[in-house]
């Protein structure tokens, strides 16, 4: 870091570690933009102290990832990190104004999300053939939980048995910010979760009793394996392009919607701060309505 106070990213890192209790990725993700931001400026205009800093230089920056040809979405982040850096420096009084007041972010293009048909995952769940071992066991139960609760990927990996109330019939999940939820899980499923937990005490001498899910060796699941996993088995029900753990949650959302669920409701199950972010889901329910209109309408 070519900055003359290096440790005002250090303070601002520790801040959003410590009081805002952002995810160790997004802190990583924080650092990396304004690290890197920067290193521009004191290479291109020889500026090293922060209050120097100039909306043109900002400019300057996203201009050259743009002719990179970075995308719109990736540009608004690295836009987020400097507003939110720069908003912490003007409560800290480090900086009279932020340089960051004039800049607009690119309008980014809106991509519905892709999901499963329900006709799809109920072949999932009822044709095909899971290994007859723990691994197998394994698979099918965090396939049923990614799509039955809409959990994200980091919060089933961590998920922990302390964490599930089977008399209540729910799960408590940690989700983004530390912010927690309880989920509702239906019996059926809540009676799997319940036996695949009395099946680790039988089947392993030692495995890692805290987390609810383990592979073959009773070992905590990392991301990729879980990735591996739902890719290989939707392979085998959907040909949609992306077939990610994020991909069942937004099958969870759209089929709520489709049949009829609360909007409000969907936000709440699926841990999101903003109602912005949950609407993305009517769209899809729009457009089954269109092709519902389509086929029965005498005049579509």
């Amino acid at each position: 870091m070519s900055l003359t106070h290096p440790s005002l990213i250090q303070s601002f890192i520790d801040y959003l570690t410590f009081q805002k209790r952002y995810s160790p990725h997004t802190i990583v993700s924080y650092k990396n933009d304004l690290c890197a931001f920067f290193d521009f400026i004191a290479l291109q205009f020889e500026c090293t102290k922060i209050e120097e800093v100039s909306a043109s230089f900002v400019r300057t920056w996203l201009a050259s990832m743009k002719e990179a040809g970075m995308e719109s979405k990736s540009i608004n982040r690295k836009i987020s990190s400097l507003k939110s850096f720069f908003k912490y420096q003007l409560k800290q009084g480090v900086v009279l104004t932020s340089p960051m007041v004039t800049i607009i972010s690119p309008k980014v293009k809106k991509r519905l999300p892709q999901f499963v048909d329900e006709k799809d995952i109920h072949t999932l769940f009822s044709y095909i053939e899971f290994p007859d071992n723990w691994e197998g066991k394994t698979h099918r139960l965090l396939l049923q939980l990614f799509y039955n609760t809409g959990m994200r990927q980091a919060e089933l990996v961590n998920l922990k048995e302390a964490q599930v109330d089977s008399g209540n019939g729910n799960i408590k999940v940690i989700g983004k910010g530390n912010k927690e939820r309880v989920l509702p899980v239906s019996k059926e499923l809540m009676f799997l979760v319940v036996d695949y937990i009395k099946g680790k005490r039988i089947h392993f001498e030692q495995f890692d009793a805290e987390l609810l899910l383990v592979n073959g060796k009773g070992k905590r699941l990392y991301p990729k394996y879980v990735y591996n996993v739902v890719r290989h088995y939707l392979s085998s029900v959907t040909t949609i392009d992306k077939k990610s753990p994020h991909v069942l949650r937004h099958s969870f959302a759209t089929h709520l919607m489709n049949n009829g669920a609360d909007l409000n409701a969907v936000k709440e199950l699926l841990g999101h701060s903003s109602l912005a972010a949950t609407q993305i889901y009517t769209h899809n329910t729009i457009e089954k309505l269109k092709d519902v209109y389509k086929k029965a309408h005498p005049k579509a």
